[in-house]
């Protein structure tokens, strides 16, 4: 009997410790009661600096955080912060009306030392200053930040839809995962979330800003009638006591406030800018080194007028000067290093890669694998072999509308020295043993040339040929020859099985990369068919058939018209595929003609009765089985197989032509000997090509 173990449980998330609950529900507490409880000097004092370091620290993270969602929480913390100072402005008033007939230090040493040093000692300047902080906070920052807010919150939430289809694209296009798209809308979230709290937090600023100067006119007012008519004191002299009492409180209410303030508006204006504030700031306003050297410039030229100041305006442009100069260099060197660091990822993730089971068990779409001895001779070329390769990936891309895969080149121990092979899809496809270092020369049907050399066969062709020594070369040249060295050999084998395997080499997403580039029209008649008509999987059956007989794919937009004009009354890819090509007809006679005529065998009209006989239809007559004796076959064959031998060796070419309903069959039939032969129908002979008929079959 075998156990299963349980399974794991994941761990719970961390939680901060309850003392921390403990104590920030402790500290809310102790503010509440500053709203209604007195309080002794000594615990305003605490607060106030409290106040103060809390608005330095909240600055210093707003400086630092690289987006505004690593501070979603700073809505909680400005109300927070918000009802700090209002409980200590509530408890200093009463302070100041209780006992500011004692003097300047009755509401704790902080205020009375701010009195001191903002306002000399003289209660208007105190007032000024205060006047002017209050207007920088609530017409300047508060204002700003506020109306950033909004349109952030506005904008975020308007384009929340937008957002969501994006991500379930990009999981639908599958360029992410379950997990990625559930993290973007889990940020999405948040982010809706903070600029809507924003919206609303930034009028606890405001509101600060409002209740600072009421709570200032209150205090002045009441301090001033308190000691005037409880501690019997002067009009002057409370004025005095109570002004720069209640300025002073002010003061150190309004200096963290502003700060506060100013925070929110970096974290606002941030908006979708990544990186630090002097990251986001100093980098961008850096980056043009032209507009440092311009302002530079113009501090050069202020630095010289008379009347004005030469050495700050000299200072500021030698340092805008010397700052342009090292920036370029500066982001070179980054960038330089950043390119390095990539260099090597990449280079680690290759090496993972090629190093992983799975690299090993997926399978190549094109390897050519050369024997030892061969690749000695050819390996020192490899830089040439590649750009022939990229050649001819080119030159197949522009024949026939699609970028063939890579072609991986490798030396295989398990191969005769000096052979290579080709294979398409792990499979071999083609494979010949040649002698290294020795020139080919492709006779054909002439005359073999009087020169030493081994008789051999082509290997992309099957022409008769001859291989000769190096230093032969110049002779075979001489003799009107055209020798072909070893590289060139292997490289026109493999660009001929390319082309026999076109429609094995086109996959889906190849398809669907042609059809991404497809133009808006023609992609809309894409959505149109499919998949109603016809499934992406059928259209790529569609193309393959096409590359089957070396059709060009090139005119993908034609390709689409023709497979919708029939793709409504036929289902099998077949039937569609050969009423493509009559569509394509004009493509297809321009690829065989030699000098502007189409040379063309005919099948007879013995045969075609034969075939069309043998043809099986369907109540709608269309073509569905072709029902044809063996012994037929065989006959057709060979007598198709003298009359094509005899032209081919003459060095025609030709296409073979017989009626549309049985050139599927025929091509069927002939491909088995002749695979690059093309059989076209009566249908398929596009209107004004000259045709010279060179025999037939019968």
């Amino acid at each position: 009997m075998v156990s299963r173990a349980a399974p794991a449980q994941a761990a719970p998330p961390a939680e901060a410790p309850r003392s921390y609950d403990l104590a920030f529900a402790s500290g809310i507490v102790v503010i509440l009661a500053l709203f209604f409880l007195p309080a002794p000097p000594l615990v305003i004092d605490l607060g106030l600096a409290i106040s103060i370091a809390l608005a330095f620290l909240i600055l210093m993270v707003a400086l630092w955080i690289e987006k505004p969602l690593e501070l979603s929480a700073f809505p909680t913390v400005l109300l927070v912060s918000t009802m700090l100072r209002l409980s200590l402005n509530i408890a200093t008033a009463r302070l100041i009306l209780s006992h500011g007939s004692e003097g300047v230090t009755a509401a704790g040493y902080v205020i009375g030392g701010f009195s001191r040093l903002v306002m000399g000692g003289d209660f208007v300047i105190g007032i000024t200053v205060f006047a002017i902080l209050i207007t920088v906070n609530f017409l300047v920052i508060t204002k700003g930040a506020t109306r950033i807010a909004e349109v952030g919150a506005r904008f975020t939430l308007d384009a929340i839809p937008g957002k969501q289809m994006a991500i379930d694209a990009d999981l639908s296009a599958g360029l992410i995962d379950e997990r990625a798209a559930q993290a973007r809308r889990r940020e999405l979230e948040e982010e809706s979330a903070f600029y809507g709290s924003m919206d609303g937090a930034s009028k606890f600023v405001r509101g600060d800003a409002v209740a600072g100067m009421i709570i200032l006119a209150v205090n002045i007012i009441g301090g001033i009638l308190i000691g005037v008519t409880r501690y019997g004191m002067s009009l002057g002299d409370a004025t005095n006591v109570y002004t720069k009492l209640s300025v002073g409180d002010g003061l150190v209410s309004q200096i963290p406030a502003l700060i506060v303030s100013l925070s929110a508006g970096l974290l606002v204006s941030k908006g979708g800018t990544r990186g630090s504030a002097d990251q986001a700031v100093l980098g961008q306003l850096g980056r043009h080194p032209r507009a440092l050297f311009v302002a530079g410039s113009l501090m050069g030229l202020l630095a010289i007028v008379p009347g004005l100041p030469m050495l700050p305006f000299a200072t500021l442009g030698a340092l805008l000067g010397f700052t342009g100069y090292a920036i370029p260099r500066h982001l070179a060197r980054v960038a330089g290093l950043e390119a390095a660091r990539e260099a090597a990822a990449r280079q680690a993730v290759d090496e993972s890669q090629r190093s992983s089971i799975k690299e090993h068990l997926r399978p190549i779409d094109i390897e050519l694998s050369i024997g030892q001895q061969l690749a000695a001779r050819i390996m020192p070329s490899h830089a040439d072999i590649s750009q022939r390769v990229a050649r001819i990936r080119r030159k197949f891309a522009t024949g026939f509308g699609f970028v063939i895969p890579d072609i991986k080149l490798n030396t295989s121990i398990a191969l005769p020295p000096r052979s290579y092979a080709i294979r398409i899809h792990g499979a071999l496809a083609a494979s010949s043993e040649i002698p290294v270092g020795d020139y080919l020369i492709v006779m054909g049907d002439g005359p073999k040339p009087d020169l030493p050399g081994e008789p051999t066969v082509e290997p992309a062709f099957g022409m008769p040929a001859l291989w000769i020594s190096p230093s032969y070369v110049d002779e075979a040249i001489r003799l009107g020859l055209s020798p072909i060295d070893t590289v060139s050999v292997v490289l026109t084998h493999l660009s001929e099985t390319i082309r026999n395997n076109l429609a094995q080499l086109l996959s889906y997403r190849d398809m669907r990369a042609l059809l991404d580039t497809l133009e808006p029209e023609y992609r809309k008649l894409l959505d149109e068919i499919c998949p109603s008509q016809i499934s992406l999987t059928g259209l790529q059956a569609v193309l393959k058939l096409l590359l089957a007989e070396r059709v060009s794919i090139r005119n993908l937009n034609l390709i689409l018209e023709a497979v919708a004009e029939i793709a409504p009354h036929a289902r099998r890819a077949e039937q569609i595929a050969e009423h493509v090509r009559v569509r394509m007809a004009p493509q297809i006679c321009d690829d065989l003609v030699v000098d502007g005529v189409l040379s063309i065998l005919r099948i007879g009209a013995r045969w075609d009765a034969a075939f069309h006989q043998k043809i099986r239809r369907d109540p709608k007559g269309e073509a569905v089985d072709f029902d044809i004796e063996p012994s037929m076959v065989e006959t057709f064959a060979r007598e198709a197989a003298a009359a094509i031998r005899s032209r081919l060796e003459s060095g025609e070419r030709f296409a073979l032509v017989t009626t549309p309903d049985a050139r599927p069959y025929v091509r069927m039939i002939i491909e088995r000997a002749f695979p690059t032969l093309p059989v076209l129908s009566n249908l398929e002979i596009a209107r004004g090509v000259e045709i010279r008929v060179i025999g037939s079959i019968s």
